[in-house]
């Protein structure tokens, strides 16, 4: 059961490839999450041609307009940040004072990313299922996993949660997240209910809980936290209608900074009254109250 015990809420601005390949877009976006005052600022890390088979990336990506290149290889190529590059966003990050994090698809980008020292790093939903690259940063790295379970059935969840147990770190250093995958998701799909599930299911198994939304809006991050995610992550743009995929599911700055004023407002709210009678009532309860009989 959830114990009401609310941890300040970690808001995590998901840039993922919003950046359009730009580097410095890359440090603006950085910017403006600490200026949204979001906690991390996230990325991602493919080799693709580890990840893709020849044919995939061979492929013409299926929808043309949001494609930087002729293939759709060459459109995450072009997209894609080597390490050196990813070492000077996790030092301009710490620069000005917003935790780095990226999430990882393969295992040579896990061993990439390892060599960075980051406090935790991202599985996204697509490579939960890659054990080979799970074991890595399961027995070669130190800090936090995080994985989301989004298009994860509850049988693959358990082999997720059972890998980790197998070496003692799923308690210490496994978040898990709930999520829909869908760019954007209705809000009937959202299915916030699954966070609930999850508590019963791993609650005392795996370290936190989180909630990764790919919805419109700021409305559902609210709930989301209140039914006990500890860590809230959306994907962040300056322009939700330039170019690429993931645009049209993130929040620009105001809604960011909105959601992130709101969670830490909740964060404020989520208690119970420390007297009966607050001293914020006392007046009014001189006032107003019924004194009589």
């Amino acid at each position: 059961m959830f114990d009401y015990s609310y941890k300040a809420p970690k808001v995590i601005a998901e840039i993922g490839c919003n950046h359009m390949g730009e580097f410095e877009i890359a440090k603006d976006l950085i910017r403006l999450a600490k200026d949204c005052n979001c906690d991390v600022a996230k990325f991602q890390k493919r080799n693709n041609k580890e990840l893709l088979t020849e044919d995939q990336y061979n492929a013409p990506h299926p929808n043309a307009w949001n494609s930087y290149g002729e293939t759709y290889g060459a459109h995450r190529e072009y997209l894609e940040f080597n390490v050196e590059q990813h070492r000077e966003l996790k030092a301009f990050c710490e620069s000005i004072g917003i935790e780095y994090c990226t999430s990882v698809w393969d295992v040579t980008s896990a061993n990439e990313i390892i060599s960075l020292n980051p406090g935790f790093i991202k599985v996204p939903s697509a490579c939960n299922n890659n054990f080979a690259m799970l074991k890595v940063l399961r027995d070669t790295y130190q800090g936090e996993v995080h994985i989301s379970f989004g298009m994860t059935t509850q049988a693959e969840e358990e082999m997720v949660v059972k890998f980790f147990e197998e070496t003692g770190s799923a308690k210490d250093r496994l978040v898990i997240y709930s999520c829909t995958s869908g760019y954007p998701v209705p809000f009937k799909d959202i299915c916030l209910l699954e966070i609930n599930r999850l508590y019963s299911s791993f609650g005392t198994r795996v370290k936190e809980i989180g909630f990764s939304g790919h919805h419109l809006g700021i409305a559902m991050d609210l709930p989301a936290y209140t039914l006990g995610a500890r860590w809230i992550e959306r994907h962040f743009t300056k322009d939700r209608t330039w170019k690429g995929t993931d645009h049209a599911a993130s929040l620009e700055v105001p809604g960011m900074q909105k959601l992130v004023r709101d969670l830490h407002h909740a964060f404020e709210a989520l208690q119970f009254k420390k007297d009966e009678i607050l001293e914020i009532e006392m007046v009014q309860r001189k006032k107003l109250k019924n004194q009589k009989g």
